[in-house]
């Protein structure tokens, strides 16, 4: 996984489709939803921990800079 669309394509194999409103709100949705797999063990310590540093990234460029 390189980038947040990945993640979201992840997490779309799993009927989970996220589109809240702003892509703040997407990203902040996508970590929780990423915990909640990785509670239920269904991914990996370190796809987790990938997953986590993407969105934690994508997080910090969207506060910076918001597209809306």
């Amino acid at each position: 996984m390189k980038n947040f669309y990945d993640i979201l394509t992840f997490l779309k194999s799993f009927g989970v489709y996220i589109h809240v409103g702003k892509r703040l709100w997407d990203i902040e949705m996508a970590a929780l939803e990423v915990d909640n797999l990785h509670r239920a063990d269904v991914i990996s310590d370190k796809n987790y921990a990938t997953m986590k540093l993407i969105l934690a990234h994508e997080h910090r460029l969207e506060e910076s800079q918001p597209s809306d």
